[in-house]
């Protein structure tokens, strides 16, 4: 299958790179002892060197992993950034190394040469080796000649993934359909004939591979399919189009050997990736709440005592996980007036006469979110997450947008995604309201620790520089 074949072509890239890197080390080494500055010792014993560079680079084989779906077009950039990893591997393998054995005899010039002048060397690897692979190992008997089946409309949304795996050695010879009028197809060429015509048609065009674009409601119709192939030797590829026919993206899942299609991933299910989150959440806010979060409420409560007397803090209700609630801190930024449900219902806004003056400067610097540290040292909040809403909002709010109640799946944080990216403050249309939505899935579903310290180092930064959207 084609993801075999990628596989195997990033192996080789892998194994490549890796014979490269320890060719060049060796030669190098070799060289280095005819250049006076550099004083490598004939006598180092450099096979323990040679080691962790091998190590250094098959470690590094999940950085182009993760860009196997741009591999067949790499270009420089994306080379320098492989290499730039690769190099950084190589460096911290070599320098653990030399504290662990405290060997002085390695010339650390050497070294330094060594690894600079590799990163030039896989830079271009990295660029041409991809081309040079498929061109050796896709060669005219290694081909995969491929015949399309089924219904035109879908074989159009495949046309961009077809592109993508020619450099696979798939070769569309044409496609088999039963609508009428069928035309040529620009991803895959003519249009054969109908579906009955399968058999003669793998026969003449030497067919390798067939891919079902639809699977046909006659249960006998698709027997007759996998049975043709069966009897030809062809690979057999069905193409599950259930996502593409649904009106939010689908994620398949194997659970015990059965398929689901599930609306999101969820990263934070993973029991490891929870201890994670939670661990950096008491790291960050821990030092808050112990350090800065006392000389904060002095100051506060000094200026409130000036200019609005009243509470310190402002606590009301929050929609947490699974329709739960909690008593979420603020400190109050506005005058203090008798709870009125309509009027603490109503969103601030530039200029709202509500807010005290001091107050506007703890909404603008986000300083008045601080006591919400307080919430994440107890668990009923994260640093990152959707920010939480009244219960009042979440329910208009999820009268507007239908995913609203997704962002429910996980903590709510003192900033997030959307915050980040500008959609903070008040909600006055609809469109607003799907945007933070659709940043809060993309967090939820992408979770990652990176992208936690990531969101908190921005926001950070907004204590500084406030949005204009900050009020």
């Amino acid at each position: 299958m084609l993801t075999y074949r990628l596989r195997g072509l990033i192996n080789l890239h892998v194994i490549g790179t890796t014979v490269l890197a320890v060719g060049f080390f060796l030669a190098f080494a070799i060289l280095a002892r005819q250049i006076p500055w550099i004083r490598l010792s004939p006598d180092v014993n450099l096979l323990p060197c040679v080691l962790m560079v091998v190590l250094a680079m098959l470690a590094s084989a999940r950085f182009l992993t993760a860009i196997s779906s741009r591999y067949h077009i790499l270009g420089y950039p994306d080379a320098a950034a492989l290499a730039t990893r690769q190099i950084v591997a190589v460096a911290l393998a070599l320098f653990t190394l030399l504290v662990a054995t405290k060997d002085s005899s390695i010339s650390r010039l050497f070294l330094a040469h060594f690894l600079a002048l590799g990163w030039v060397l896989l830079v271009f690897a990295n660029r041409f080796l991809p081309r040079f692979l498929r061109g050796i190992v896709f060669s005219h008997r290694n081909r995969l000649p491929t015949l399309f089946l089924g219904r035109r409309a879908t074989l159009e949304r495949l046309d961009s993934w077809v592109a993508e795996k020619l450099h696979l050695g798939m070769v569309p010879v044409g496609f088999l359909s039963d609508d009428p009028f069928e035309r040529e197809s620009r991803s895959v060429g003519k249009f054969l004939g109908p579906t009955e015509e399968l058999t003669p048609i793998i026969e003449e065009r030497r067919v390798a591979q067939v891919i079902l674009l639809d699977v046909p409601a006659n249960r006998e119709e698709l027997a007759r399919i996998v049975e043709t192939c069966q009897n030809a030797g062809c690979r057999l590829l069905i193409y599950d189009n259930i996502a593409a026919r649904m009106p939010i993206p689908m994620t398949p899942v194997i659970e015990a050997g059965h398929y689901f299609f599930t609306a999101q991933d969820e990263p934070l299910e993973d029991p490891v990736n929870r201890v994670i989150k939670r661990t950096f959440d008491l790291m960050v806010s821990l030092p808050v709440v112990v350090l800065a979060l006392p000389p904060l409420c002095l100051l506060v409560w000094t200026m409130q005592r000036m200019q609005a007397p009243g509470s310190l803090f402002f606590v009301r209700p929050r929609g947490g996980p699974q329709r739960t609630e909690f008593n979420m801190l603020k400190f109050r930024s506005m005058y203090e007036e008798t709870p009125n449900v309509e009027t603490e219902a109503r969103q601030a806004r530039a200029g709202d006469d509500r807010v005290y003056p001091f107050g506007q400067f703890l909404r603008r610097t986000s300083l008045d979110e601080f006591p919400q540290f307080w919430n994440v040292l107890c668990g009923e909040m994260s640093v990152v997450g959707p920010r939480p809403h009244l219960p009042q909002h979440d329910h208009e709010f999820s009268q507007v947008a239908k995913a609203y109640r997704s962002r429910f799946m996980v903590k709510p944080g003192i900033t997030g995604l959307a915050q980040i990216r500008g959609f903070r403050g008040e909600i006055t249309d609809p469109v607003l309201l799907r945007q933070r939505i659709r940043e809060d899935l993309i967090y939820i579903t992408g979770w990652s620790i990176w992208l936690d310290l990531q969101i908190t180092i921005k926001t950070a930064r907004q204590v500084f520089f406030p949005p204009k959207t900050a009020y």
